[in-house]
C-alpha cells in the first residue's frame, strides 16, 4: 500500500473514531439530561422561564432544593471532602439549609462564595451597590467585565457556574424597614450580616434579634493587616474596634440590645485613618456623590486580604453551624504569659500545701494555658453560663487559681478547674458526689469540659 494510501485510511480512521466519541459523549449528555429532568433533550426545549435554551439556574435549583441533592452523583462528587469531613448526614443539613447574605462587598462576596461551594442549598444575595473597578481587590469573583454591574447580580451569574444546583435569589436592593420582611421572610437558617453602613447594620441586627433568627455579623475589616487577631466572640467581648463600639452603643440606646450574638472582628487597632473624598472640581459638594442619602463618602482604606478573610471566616462558622459540627471557638481571653505562669506557680504552692508536695501536679505553663484559656475561658467555671460575660470578665489574675475536679485523681489537664479563691476553698471542702446531687447542671458542664479535655490530650 502506498504512502498516499496509508495517509487516507489514516484519516478515515480518525473521522470515524471522531464520530463515534462525539455520539458516545452526545448519549451520556442526553442521560444526565434526562436524570435530572425526567424528560428527553429536543431542539425545541424551552427554559424554565419559557424562554428557549438551557433550563435556568432558579428552574434547575427547584428540582433539587428540598429534596436529597446529594443523591445527584455530580453533587455528591463535587461535595466530596465535605462529606468526608462532616459526615453524610451532617452535610445533608448543610445542603438543605437556607442563608440570607446581605452586603455582597469584599467580606460578603467571599463568605457567599465559600457557603456555595460548601454545598449550601438556597441563598439569598441582597446588596443595592455596583461592582466598581477599586472593588477589585477585595471582590470574590467580580472581573473588569463585571465593573457597572449589580453586586448580587454578578455573585448570581458566577456562582450559577460554581454550583448550578443552588437555588440563587439575587435582589438589587438596599436593606431597611421597609424591606424587612421581604428579606428575612422564609425562616432563613442563617443570616450574615456584611453591611458597613451603622444605621442599616443596627437595624439588621436588631430585626434579627427580635425575629429570633440566627446571625453573625461581620465588624471593621477595613485598615487592618494583621489576619492572626481575627477572632469570633459575642458582641460584648468584641474589643480595639470603633464599629463594634457604635453598634453596641447603638443597639442597647435605641433597642435596648445588649450582644447576645456572635461577630467577626479583629483585635488590631485601625492601621490608618479615614480619607476624604477628593472631588475632581473644587465647588462640588462631596454629598452629591452618595449612592443613597446616609452612607459615608469617606474612604477606608483597604488591604483586599483582610475583607476576604473576614468573609472566610463567616462561611467557616456558619458552615459547622448548619452542619451542627462541634467547635470551639478562640476565646478573647487578655492574659500574657506571665499570668499563666503565675497560675502554675500559684498551682504547685496549693498542692505543697494541701497534700504535702507537688508530685501529682502533670501539667506544665503549655498545658496551663490549654486549660485555662480553651476549657474555661478566662473565668471560673462557675462563671460559664454567665451571660454578662463583656470585657470587664477578665478581671485580675490575682482571684482565680487552679485546684483539683477530683481530688483522688493527680492534677492533671483533665483533671483541673479555674476557680475563684472563695469557690476552691469550698469546693475542697466538699465531695463530687454531693456536687452532683446538689447542683447537676453544673457537675455536668464540668464533667463535660474535663471529658473533652480528656480527648484532646488522648
Amino acid at each position: 500500500m502506498g504512502d498516499r494510501s496509508k495517509q487516507w485510511l489514516l484519516i478515515g480512521a480518525g473521522a470515524v473514531f471522531g464520530s463515534i466519541s462525539t455520539l458516545a459523549l452526545l448519549k451520556l449528555s442526553h442521560m444526565y439530561y434526562v436524570k435530572r429532568h425526567g424528560k428527553s433533550m429536543s431542539n425545541g426545549a424551552l427554559a424554565e422561564d419559557g424562554t428557549n435554551g438551557k433550563a435556568s439556574n432558579e428552574g434547575l435549583a427547584r428540582n433539587f432544593v428540598g429534596s436529597d441533592m446529594l443523591a445527584d452523583e455530580i453533587v455528591s462528587e463535587q461535595l466530596t471532602r465535605n462529606i468526608q469531613f462532616f459526615g453524610l448526614e451532617s452535610q445533608r443539613k448543610v445542603t438543605q439549609s437556607f442563608v440570607v447574605i446581605i452586603g455582597l462587598g469584599g467580606v460578603g462576596s467571599h463568605a457567599a462564595s465559600m457557603l456555595l461551594r460548601s454545598g449550601v442549598g438556597r441563598l439569598l444575595l441582597v446588596d443595592f451597590d455596583q461592582v466598581s473597578l477599586s472593588s477589585l481587590n477585595r471582590h470574590a469573583v467580580a472581573t473588569r467585565e463585571d465593573v457597572g454591574t449589580p453586586k448580587a447580580l454578578c455573585l448570581k451569574k458566577h456562582f450559577s457556574l460554581i454550583y448550578p444546583e443552588c437555588q440563587i435569589e439575587a435582589r438589587v436592593q438596599l436593606y431597611d424597614s421597609s424591606s424587612e420582611e421581604e428579606i428575612l421572610s422564609g425562616n432563613p437558617d442563617f443570616v450574615l450580616d456584611c453591611i458597613d453602613n451603622i444605621d442599616t447594620k443596627v437595624a439588621l441586627l436588631a430585626a434579627c434579634v427580635r425575629r429570633g433568627l440566627k446571625v453573625l455579623s461581620a465588624m471593621g475589616a477595613g485598615a487592618r493587616a494583621d489576619p492572626t487577631r481575627i477572632r469570633i466572640a459575642d458582641l460584648r467581648e468584641s474589643t480595639n474596634d470603633p464599629l463594634s463600639r457604635a453598634v453596641r452603643y447603638r443597639l442597647r440606646k435605641d433597642h435596648g440590645i445588649d450582644g447576645g450574638f456572635p461577630v467577626v472582628f479583629s483585635l488590631e487597632k485601625p492601621k490608618v485613618k479615614l480619607l476624604p473624598f477628593q472631588t475632581s472640581k473644587e465647588e462640588e459638594n462631596p454629598l452629591d456623590y452618595q449612592i443613597v442619602p446616609g452612607f459615608r463618602v469617606r474612604i477606608i482604606p483597604v488591604l483586599g486580604t483582610i475583607p476576604a478573610i473576614f468573609g472566610q471566616v463567616m462561611a467557616t462558622y456558619v458552615a459547622t453551624q448548619l452542619a451542627e459540627f462541634s467547635l470551639q471557638t478562640e476565646p478573647v481571653v487578655n492574659l500574657d504569659l506571665d499570668h499563666y505562669r503565675i497560675l502554675h506557680q500559684r498551682l504547685i504552692e496549693h498542692e505543697e500545701i494541701l497534700y504535702g508536695s507537688a508530685d501529682e501536679v502533670l501539667v506544665d505553663v503549655e498545658e496551663i494555658v490549654y486549660i485555662v484559656k480553651e476549657l474555661w475561658h478566662g473565668r471560673s467555671a462557675r462563671d460559664q453560663n454567665q451571660k454578662d460575660v463583656g470585657r470587664k470578665m477578665w478581671r485580675s489574675v490575682n482571684e482565680l487559681m487552679l485546684v483539683r475536679w477530683d481530688q483522688s485523681k493527680p492534677a492533671t489537664v483533665s483533671n483541673l478547674i479555674l476557680l475563684k479563691f472563695s469557690e476552691a476553698d469550698a469546693h475542697e471542702s466538699t465531695d463530687l458526689d454531693h456536687i452532683k446531687e446538689e447542683e447537676p447542671e453544673f457537675y455536668t458542664l464540668v464533667t463535660r469540659t474535663l471529658n473533652r479535655a480528656e480527648r484532646d490530650f488522648a
